[in-house]
């Protein structure tokens, strides 16, 4: 080939085949479509859940959301469909501008189109459509009725906004109590602008006050107020505290002053006090919060001959900000990132990743802190690192160091990010011995009734985690305030698509109303034959697809901006650029409707009984579409074997 011969890009492969090497035989239908005029197997419509919703710690109904953007499912008279989706959107989640810039989506790693050749774009959807909410200044409606109960919630983060938010809906008075000037938690005061930016968050955060949500801001529960006297003046407490203080580096020499956690590092930068870094940045983690510290430490560089007072960690320790005079004379900062685990195994991102090695920033992955190096002023120096062998044993992380590795990496700057802890002051009893609170499936505090928790004080995980706790308490004090006991939550526990709120959309009228979950049902009005609602307790995998139905369809991506070493140092712009309406749209058909009929039409076409026929219009709707007349239906398995989303099932309705 010649040098100057441009390389041709390779074909894209289709994943999916019906046939594997060495098959020889093809199967023959003719025998069962013939060999009876009964059968023992008919077809049954049973509605199970898709793995992007189990996989969605706030239980977002996202198959629904997608199915709107999609124009399957139609919303009712007079409403957009782009309000209809973001309305089903944030019936589980508030945050959809927020989350569908920052949530690392493993919605998305579950995704049963990665068979065919790629996820759906959850993420960018919810994106699309939180920006368009805010574009167009949709509000939330609020109830009819209220409760007259007042509820507690401590802290104003992701689990403390997602309950107030939820119990608000409920028709009950919530008030958040937040040690902060403004209410956001770790989205406003962990994760930097250029990643949530904040005219969306406060959007956000705005929508949910506008529900009548009372805030007593500057109040820090256990020294401004005691938890027993919001006992007295509430009906119930919500706990989300967040695990707001970072852990320390367990390691000789850590308690050198510019050796920092994470979260005051972040915190001091999102307060706007820290303005430059000094020359060399260490970070130990390897999960996102390391890499927001990394990236902004590379954003704001140093400045060359800083006074002692303007050292970093005067500020990120203290309440003083440094002095803006030189800063427009900064200059880059070497930025180093060690992680115990490969850059495979991290547990940030992998975008943003990506982003910090175009950056610039150096990640040192399977290498352990030793010891922090202090010179004779006590200040650190430098890191000492060796490599190292890290691995899970049980939930216990095991790290294996060879010490004769061992080697300095120089540092002005140590920032510690391995994890954070909660501040139990003035909350005696409530710290279960591992620095968490124990609760329940209600998320009840063991011992404390009508006091519930969310969020990083049961475990610290993903923001998304936090509100998904927050929805789920809201449902225990709701049951809590109205004197009924604890109930029993679903094996699987996410918002999921409702047939009697089509119905009713529709103006089909039923005689009777069915459970929350029909175990099926062959008589009733509301649901096509043998119709099975299995959504609390199954997730189809792909093997219960037919994936040959499905085209390559490559996916919409977002916009990306990805900056050079140099392009970074001042630029705090945001790098993620939303879809348009068209590529939204686009990227919601790529859906497969895993577990629930998207009106596809392959089961009519095929069946040759003709037993599988369309419902009536004025009796059809989203899940209620096509119907089986069992007199003519013979068990040929057709209509099963060629239905995409696995919504037919052969059996007998049990």
């Amino acid at each position: 080939m010649s040098a100057t011969m441009e390389k041709q890009p390779a074909a894209e492969k289709l994943t999916f085949r019906r046939f594997r090497d060495g098959d020889h035989e093809r199967k023959d239908w003719r025998e069962q479509i013939f060999d009876a005029d009964h059968s023992h197997k008919c077809p049954t419509y049973q509605k199970s859940t898709p793995p992007c919703q189990a996989s969605c710690p706030s239980g977002e109904d996202i198959r629904g959301y997608l199915s709107i953007v999609r124009g399957t499912e139609k919303p009712p008279a007079g409403v957009a469909w782009q309000e209809y989706a973001w309305r089903r959107l944030t019936e589980a989640n508030p945050f959809p501008s927020v989350m569908g810039r920052v949530c690392p989506a493993p919605c998305e790693s579950g995704c049963n189109r990665n068979e065919v050749e790629d996820f759906v774009g959850i993420n960018s959807v919810e994106h699309f459509l939180g920006d368009w909410a805010i574009g167009n200044n949709l509000q939330y409606r609020k109830p009819e009725k209220t409760s007259g109960k007042k509820v507690a919630v401590i802290g104003g983060g992701p689990a403390g906004l997602s309950c107030a938010y939820q119990l608000a809906l409920m028709g009950h008075e919530a008030t958040i109590f937040d040690e902060h000037a403004e209410l956001g938690g770790m989205m406003r005061y962990g994760i930097p602008g250029f990643r949530t930016p904040r005219d969306m968050l406060d959007a956000e955060i705005n929508r949910i006050l506008a529900l009548g949500v009372k805030t007593r801001l500057g109040t820090r529960v256990g020294s401004d107020v005691t938890l027993e006297s919001l006992q007295k003046e509430f009906d119930a407490v919500f706990m989300g505290l967040g695990a707001q203080s970072g852990r320390a580096l367990p390691v000789p020499g850590a308690e050198a002053p510019n050796c920092v956690t994470a979260t005051s590092f972040l915190r001091a930068f999102n307060d706007g006090r820290l303005r430059h870094v000094g020359k060399r940045v260490v970070v130990i983690g390897g999960g996102d919060t390391s890499i927001d510290v990394a990236t902004v430490a590379r954003r704001l560089g140093h400045i060359q001959h800083a006074r002692p007072t303007d050292h970093p960690e005067v500020v990120i320790v203290g309440k003083a900000a440094q002095d803006v005079a030189e800063v427009s004379a900064r200059q880059g900062a070497e930025v180093t990132l060690t992680s115990v685990f490969s850059i495979e195994k991290m547990q940030a991102n992998k975008h943003e990743i990506e982003h910090a090695l175009a950056e610039g920033i150096t990640i040192r992955d399977g290498w352990a802190p030793v010891e922090v190096v202090r010179g004779a002023d006590g200040r650190a120096t430098g890191l000492k690192i060796a490599k190292c062998e890290a691995k899970f044993v049980g939930p216990k992380l095991e790290v294996k160091v060879d010490e004769a590795s061992a080697q300095v990496v120089p540092a002005d700057l140590i920032v510690s990010a391995i994890g954070q802890a909660v501040d139990f002051t003035g909350l005696p009893g409530f710290d279960n011995g591992k620095g968490l609170i124990a609760a329940d499936k209600n998320y009840q505090v063991a011992g404390k009734p009508g006091v519930f928790a969310g969020g990083d004080v049961l475990r610290p995980h993903l923001l998304t985690t936090a509100i998904g706790h927050g929805w789920i308490a809201a449902e225990g004090i709701d049951r809590h305030l109205r004197g009924e006991a604890p109930d029993k939550r679903p094996k699987i526990d996410v918002h999921s698509f409702d047939l009697m709120r089509k119905l009713v959309e529709k103006g089909i009228r039923v005689e009777e109303a069915p459970r929350t979950n029909v175990h099926g049902t062959d008589v009733a009005k509301f649901a096509v034959h043998n119709y099975d609602d299995r959504s609390a307790r199954h997730v189809i995998p792909h093997e219960d697809l037919f994936l040959g139905h499905f085209t390559h369809t490559p996916r919409e991506k977002r916009k990306v901006t990805q900056l050079t070493a140099q392009q970074a140092l001042g630029n705090f712009e945001e790098r993620l650029d939303a879809l348009d309406e068209k590529r939204a749209v686009a990227e919601a058909k790529r859906c497969m409707s895993c577990g629930l009929c998207f009106e596809c039409d392959n089961c009519v076409v095929y069946c040759p009984q003709t037993a599988v026929f369309r419902v009536k219009k004025d009796k059809a709707t989203m899940g209620r579409y096509v119907d089986t007349d069992y007199t003519k239906c013979i068990g040929c398995h057709i209509c099963a074997d060629v239905c995409p989303t696995g919504y037919i099932q052969m059996g007998m309705g049990e």
